[in-house]
């Protein structure tokens, strides 16, 4: 993709999640409104200065207008990833994908030792996770309570709060996590 359609493509993305409209957009960002339509219908390469007026504008990083979409099938395999441990080691995290600037959430497998725990500071703000469990029972502890979840049970919670996750069986549980982070 060239980088006109990809600046096209980035910036309607970015204009309709933010429920701006054109004119909108042009007034929060000093650029008009019908070359900010020229520009979204990729008919034209705009000047550097430009899309930093309608990054300013979108209230985004300048990047955000100008990464390319990730349009190749990529495989990520587990035996390439490095695991991440909790401070007891009881607790495994493999990072299948990271946050980037065309990706707001990271996706992790989880293990949790048998009759173990591992307690997580808070997410940034407005954080959500999504958890999974594919293996075991997953007790997850909150200031809003305990849930208590068996394998092919989701939660999705605040996860800018700290919250704990236990393992009160004998035996393995294993777990996706999504990590959100809203714009």
């Amino acid at each position: 993709m060239d980088l006109g359609k990809t600046i096209a493509f980035n910036l309607k993305k970015l204009r309709t999640e933010r429920n701006l409209s054109l004119g909108q957009l042009a007034t929060e960002s000093g650029i008009s409104k019908t070359m900010l339509s020229d520009i979204e219908k990729g008919g034209s390469n705009p000047t550097i200065n430009t899309i930093w007026k309608i990054a300013n504008g979108l209230n985004v990083p300048y990047t955000s207008l100008i990464d390319a979409i990730e349009d190749d099938a990529k495989i990520v395999h587990r035996e390439g990833i490095v695991p991440q441990t909790g401070e007891s080691k009881a607790y495994r995290v493999y990072c299948y994908y990271k946050t980037s600037s065309t990706r707001n959430f990271e996706l992790f497998f989880c293990e949790l030792d048998p009759n173990s725990s591992n307690k997580s500071i808070g997410h940034s703000i407005k954080a959500q996770e999504y958890i999974y469990v594919l293996e075991g029972q997953l007790v997850l502890n909150t200031e809003n309570g305990e849930y208590i979840l068996n394998e092919g049970d989701s939660l999705s919670f605040d996860s800018s709060v700290e919250h704990t996750y236990s393992n009160k069986e004998n035996r393995l549980a294993t777990f996706m996590v999504i990590n959100y982070y809203p714009e």
